[in-house]
């Protein structure tokens, strides 16, 4: 496991009075609260765990293809939420008899090698920032909890807001959502959560990336966007919004160094 602990060092040195100050300034406990894929990070998690899902039995080659596909789309093209809603359905569908646990095992196995390369260094530094000054950190992602869940323990965060497949008495998916937290949802989700733990919403933090997360945004005191699309772009020069970009990865910086030089 990569010592992620130390990436603040260097990174948003400028922010760590401010949020210091701001936990402070207030009596309310405080959160933040981060969208996981183009946020946190780089490819969007069900498409890095396709390989691994391919070569444990789980999918054939044509749905690794699409799901190749897919990250292409999500990367470049504007989703409305009818797509988002079709995606959910097939991928309910394609998934239906998986053994929860096994899925569970399998991405906890490989996400060090497919997903933790594509994990923003400043995402994790800004995430430490805040466990520094007393905010618990969570993910709040559509994904669902058996590939949230191991995230938050890789990176040592608080907890996890995700979506929840229905699950038979064997412990197999039978096609149907029990929660999906996309939109709106993901706002309800953390007004409960607050409400639970007794966070105030009104000084919390909340990160994303895209115009279908604005609920989210919204709910809270402090809304960041990060790598925002191009509605949440105009959005956020409208709201006088912050608006953050990340970009280092460990994938990035193998990519961008030099070959070694032979000499004969």
């Amino acid at each position: 496991m990569r010592n992620y602990s130390l990436i603040s060092e260097g990174i948003f040195q400028g922010c760590r009075d401010a949020l210091a100050w701001s936990q402070s300034a207030h009596t309310g406990r405080a959160a933040a609260f981060f969208d996981v894929d183009r946020t946190v990070v780089a490819k969007p998690a069900m498409v890095a765990f396709a390989r691994p899902l391919y070569q444990a039995g789980l999918i054939n080659r044509r749905l690794v293809a699409r799901a190749a596909w897919n990250h292409l789309r999500f990367r470049y093209l504007p989703v409305t939420p009818d797509q988002m809603a079709r995606f959910r359905r097939v991928g309910t569908r394609i998934v239906t008899g998986w053994d929860a646990a096994e899925v569970r095992a399998i991405v906890t196995r490989s996400l060090p090698e497919v997903l933790a390369p594509f994990v923003y260094d400043e995402a994790v530094a800004l995430m430490r920032l805040h466990q520094r000054v007393g905010r618990p950190v969570y993910l709040v992602s559509a994904e669902p909890r058996e590939v949230v869940e191991p995230l938050v323990e890789f990176l040592g965060l608080d907890g996890a807001l995700a979506s929840e497949a229905a699950i038979d008495d064997e412990g197999r998916y039978t096609g149907e959502t029990r929660a999906w937290l996309y939109g709106p949802h993901k706002a309800r989700a953390m007004t409960e959560l607050a409400g639970a733990l007794g966070i105030d919403l009104a000084v919390s933090y909340a990160y994303s990336d895209a115009a279908t997360d604005l609920p989210m945004l919204e709910a809270v005191g402090n809304p960041v966007c990060v790598n925002p699309d191009r509605a949440l772009s105009g959005i956020a020069a409208a709201r006088c919004w912050q608006t953050l970009r990340f970009r280092r990865t460990r994938a990035s910086w193998r990519a961008r160094r030099p070959s070694p030089t032979h000499t004969p």
